[in-house]
């Protein structure tokens, strides 16, 4: 299933969190926006509990996260 997660970062350290989540499993792009959101990350997951634990385990768990909101897609 496809996903997109929006990520509030701290400032500062946008370049090194984007990496991280670039790099983990999962992950299928990032991409760099303005407005309420710095970050929207597109990723690809067998299920909600694989992207439950993506999100709270991994992505909330980086330094410089500071919020995430999930858009759960494809589901029709």
């Amino acid at each position: 299933m496809k996903a997109y997660i929006l990520v509030s970062l701290v400032p500062g350290l946008e370049a090194d969190t984007i990496s991280q989540i670039s790099a983990l499993p999962g992950v299928e792009e990032t991409d760099l926006v303005f407005g309420r959101w710095d970050v929207v990350v597109q990723v690809q997951v067998k299920n909600i509990p694989d992207l439950s634990r993506m999100v709270i385990n991994q992505i909330r768990g980086l330094q410089g996260v500071q919020a995430t909101e999930t858009l759960v897609g494809g589901i029709l």
